[in-house]
């Protein structure tokens, strides 16, 4: 069953049960209501037949007689109106109407009534008479009469049960009539309100059958008043993260070709040196003044690709957590110092000023070789943007933290640049795709993996023509176990 009819079938049923539950309701009322009213018309009427025809002696109170003239001339405007009238006197015996036969009250009647209680009867059966006839089922008001403490009478007063059904049935008769157009109504209603429901689930199931087949720039609008609304708040938000997440890999495809293409260069050149030299050395075709720096020019062409080869490793391992972290205090002085000595020949060759702006001693919490690897290449790409200016490197203390900023007066980046450095395979300058420090554009993506994994922070500012400073964080060990604790938590 498809769900519209479920949903039409459901609210079909609550709409009838309610119904129904309130025309039962509303039928019971009416007919207690009725005989309610029926019963307050009779001890009216009772009360009327006493003040007019009940006759008692001042001087002997036992001394009760009724006006017969009085109590005929009433019966026939009650019987116009299809009321019964009986008179019993204080012994249980029929004083009016004399002439028609009448059963006692029976015993149990007879004590409530003598305790002053008013009695209300309804005789769903026919009942059968003395001398055979069969009285109509009557509705029932006993009355019992005092004065001066004493019961000198007692008045039944009766309506045809018929005649109070058939306004009940009436009322039943309209009821269901009203029962009848609201089950057409219901039906109207469950439709249009399946309809409605069900039209925006076909709305959610379309716009799924597009993203589907690929195409994320569907969005629905959303009036955020119930759970279908949410449910599409939830659509729209998975779609629009498909979109970016197609974008990113669309842009990792890109760079990943870029950087297959400028490794294959980058690995090609080199290669291509160290054959021709080989082959030179093979065949004495490289004169022996010359051989010394053919094999230096080896040696370094060699170098170049362990570079670079190592850069994907590093990179590969960082982002499948393969590396631990030795974690030690030491003195950032002292690898900042050894950093620019091995630097420093690169520097010179660009025209650039390598600096150290540090104490003798500032401490870091880190682990010695990574500590290195990001100076090292965060150094290494000042130098390389750089040309005929300053790189200076400096390291400061924190609040419960170590700070070393790289420095450079060269050729800066845009903000554009900026919002896409730290991303693996980019180039702030793809032009420099031949430089002798072979840059693959992963040195940057690992800096910023190894300084997460401190549980640290590294930021950069940079205006074009201006030059560039980063700012590594290095937190204490008080820190960096917060940092770790709530990591795993």
């Amino acid at each position: 069953m498809k769900l519209m009819y479920q949903q039409m079938l459901g609210f079909f049923a609550a709409i009838m049960i309610i119904l129904i539950i309130m025309g039962v309701s509303y039928s019971q009322m009416t007919r207690h209501m009725v005989y309610s009213n029926t019963w307050n018309s009779l001890e009216k009427y009772s009360n009327s037949l006493i003040e007019q025809s009940l006759r008692i002696n001042s001087e002997d109170s036992h001394d009760v007689e009724f006006d017969t003239d009085s109590l005929e001339s009433s019966e026939q405007l009650l019987q116009n109106q299809a009321v019964s009238t009986t008179i019993y006197s204080a012994n249980n015996r029929v004083v009016f109407p004399a002439n028609v036969y009448q059963q006692a009250i029976n015993s149990s009647d007879w004590k409530k009534l003598k305790q002053n209680k008013i009695i209300h009867k309804v005789v769903d059966k026919r009942v059968r008479t003395k001398n055979g006839r069969i009285s109509p089922a009557m509705t029932e008001v006993m009355k019992p009469y005092f004065y001066n403490h004493r019961l000198v009478a007692v008045v039944v007063m009766g309506a045809f049960v018929s005649d109070i059904n058939t306004s009940v049935n009436q009322i039943n008769r309209n009821l269901i009539r009203a029962l009848l157009v609201s089950i057409v109504v219901a039906i109207v209603a469950s439709y249009l309100l399946a309809r409605y429901y069900t039209s925006r689930i076909n709305q959610l199931r379309k716009a799924t059958n597009q993203v589907a087949k690929g195409n994320y720039d569907v969005e629905m609008a959303s009036r955020n008043r119930d759970e279908i609304d949410d449910l599409i708040n939830d659509f729209n938000g998975m779609t629009q993260s498909l979109k970016d997440s197609q974008e990113e890999i669309q842009r990792q495809e890109q760079r990943r070709r870029e950087f297959m293409a400028n490794a294959s260069h980058e690995m090609r050149t080199p290669l291509t040196t160290i054959n021709g030299l080989l082959e030179g050395l093979a065949y004495n075709a490289i004169p022996e003044e010359s051989k010394e720096e053919s094999i230096d020019l080896m040696r370094s062409e060699t170098s170049r690709l362990i570079r670079l080869v190592n850069e994907n490793l590093d990179y590969e391992k960082i982002r499948s957590n393969q590396i631990s972290l030795n974690l030690h205090e030491f003195n950032a002085v002292d690898a900042l110092h050894n950093i620019v000595e091995q630097l420093k020949q690169k520097a010179d060759d660009s025209g650039d000023q390598l600096e150290l702006q540090a104490p003798q001693d500032i401490p870091v919490y880190a682990d010695y070789d990574r500590f290195v690897q990001i100076m090292f290449n965060i150094t290494q790409n000042a130098i390389q943007f750089t040309q005929q200016g300053t790189i200076t490197i400096s390291a400061q203390r924190g609040y419960e933290e170590t700070i070393v900023k790289v420095a450079d007066t060269g050729m800066g980046m845009s903000d554009e640049q900026l919002q896409n450095i730290w991303e693996r395979y980019y180039k702030a300058d793809p032009s420099r795709k031949n430089t002798k420090y072979g840059e693959s554009g992963l040195g940057l993506s690992i800096v910023h993996q190894l300084v997460q994994l401190h549980h640290g922070k590294i930021s950069v500012t940079s205006k074009e023509h201006q030059g560039t400073t980063f700012t590594v964080i290095f937190p204490d060990q008080h820190q960096t176990n917060s940092q770790r604790a709530k990591t795993n938590s």
